[in-house]
């Protein structure tokens, strides 16, 4: 008999039978891309909502690819919001009181 191995193990192997191999795991890399999963709310507003989404880009980036999407989202959301300000409203409702003199 061997001291490395147990006696059933020295059996089984001597009987030609194979070793029994542990499935190996996948690796867990805390440094891959890991989608964040983060709720998005629909603003009502096609521009803004199409923006937020392309948040989602970031999930499947590397954290150094994440500041050219963020900056293209910010820059979006800006034009958003100057095109808001650069509508005209609706029309002021007339004055009731008049010119006075």
């Amino acid at each position: 008999m061997s001291d490395s191995l147990p006696e059933a193990e020295v059996g089984a192997v001597a009987e030609g039978v194979p070793e029994a191999v542990p499935e190996a795991e996948p690796a867990y890399d805390p440094a891959a891309p890991a989608p964040l999963n983060v709720d998005r709310t629909p603003s009502g507003n096609a521009d803004v909502d199409g923006q937020l989404g392309r948040l989602a880009d970031t999930d499947h980036l590397a954290t150094d690819g994440h500041v050219e999407v963020y900056e293209d989202v910010h820059r979006g959301l800006r034009d958003a919001l100057t095109a808001l300000d650069a509508r005209p409203g609706p029309p002021a409702p007339p004055s009731t009181y008049g010119n006075r003199s």
